[in-house]
């Protein structure tokens, strides 16, 4: 599970973000909290502060927000994330723009998977679909977003213990990023085939694993992005880990280290010595070990706290939501309620009405007749 754990994180980190590159690129500030991301996620959220307290337009808004999830993500705190997703939600709920409606909703059905609420992420992806089928055909966006969908998907399958069928969702998601011919798709086809190498992994597919890993590295040197690299060098490792040549997985994991320095990723720093203290442990270097599986157990603890914290707010957003349409619901009731009281008042009395009406005229009918029969 924690391998899976691992996976998930980064595929967020990476699928949102070539959505800013295809819609704001001419925003110099956005573009450069972008690029900020991967490599200083704490500038990034810097420039998306700062962007915030001057800044009117509210697709705008929603964009700078998911900027700060992203980045957010990338430092590992998911609760603050959570909360800035959960402003673009309200704020997107102004714009009558489909793409940006269909990000914000695909973007929040990824972090509740993140966090295995498997059936709230589907239900939000599911909303979000609604969107999605309005955009027309051949629209790069239409791709992209569809590429993101099939991610997420196979993501669930993949926590689930089903490698096979993850791995033709992402390679679908594959097929749909390269349609868009974006250069800042690069991040997401860099993630999306990191994330198809573990299914060749899980599957024990040693050569097809290592060859998306290396498809996974290439992506991210181009554009250099650091943690995506670190990732990729991290899951070559694993695979020479696994054809028993240590040595070179242990020095693909020192590149990966150096990577990784700046970049203040818990995930993707678990990792690292995790597969540090494994490779150390085979070699025979026990002293290594015990320094690296200390780190490891260190690091865990730290992510698995802050993954808490996010949970928990998660929780408390669903019980509002919960509460908000419970109470919909019974105002809803009374209404309907009142409408049937109401309704049934008004024929009691028409019946009445009539009935009176029936009798008076029955009685004056009477009263004749008996006129009539006394003359």
């Amino acid at each position: 599970m924690k391998l899976f754990i691992k996976i998930l994180f980064i595929v967020l980190l990476g699928y949102q973000t070539g959505f800013f590159g295809q819609n704001i690129s001419n925003d110099s500030l956005i573009k450069k909290a972008n690029q900020e991301i991967y490599n200083n996620p704490d500038n990034a959220v810097k420039i998306a502060k700062k962007l915030l307290q001057k800044e009117k337009d509210v697709n705008k808004l929603v964009k700078i927000y998911l900027v700060l999830s992203i980045a957010n993500i990338a430092k590992r705190d998911f609760d603050e994330s959570l909360k800035n997703l959960l402003v673009a939600r309200e704020l997107v709920q102004k714009t009558n723009s489909l793409n940006i409606k269909t990000s914000v909703l695909t973007s929040i059905a990824m972090q509740y998977q993140q966090m295995d609420f498997y059936s709230k992420s589907l239900e939000t992806l599911d909303e979000a679909e609604e969107y999605l089928i309005q955009l027309p055909d051949n629209d790069p966006y239409k791709y992209f977003e569809t590429a993101r969908s099939y991610a997420l998907r196979g993501m669930i399958h993949k926590s689930q213990f089903n490698p096979e069928i993850a791995l033709q969702e992402f390679l679908i998601a594959a097929r749909n990023f390269e349609k868009v011919k974006e250069k800042e798709t690069h991040f997401n086809q860099s993630i999306v085939y990191y994330n198809i190498g573990y299914c060749y992994l899980l599957l024990n597919q040693l050569n097809k694993a290592e060859g998306a890993f290396v498809k996974s590295l290439e992506f991210a040197r181009f554009i250099n992005a650091n943690s995506l690299e670190a990732f990729a060098l991290k899951g070559l490792s694993e695979v020479y880990k696994n054809k028993k040549e240590n040595q070179t997985a242990v020095d693909l994991l020192v590149k990966a280290q150096e990577l990784s320095q700046k970049i203040g990723d818990l995930t993707l720093n678990e990792g690292i010595y995790r597969e540090m203290a494994e490779n150390y442990l085979a070699m025979g270097n026990q002293h290594l070990y015990q320094v690296y599986n200390g780190k490891f157990f260190e690091v865990s603890f730290k992510r698995e706290q802050n993954e808490l914290s996010s949970i928990n707010h998660a929780i408390d957003v669903h019980n509002k939501e919960m509460r908000k349409k419970t109470k919909e619901i019974a105002y809803n009731y009374n209404i309907l309620i009142g409408v049937v009281v109401a309704v049934g008042l008004v024929i009691i009395i028409t019946l009445l009405y009539i009935t009176l009406k029936i009798k008076k005229k029955n009685k004056r009918y009477h009263d004749e007749i008996q006129g009539l029969i006394c003359s």
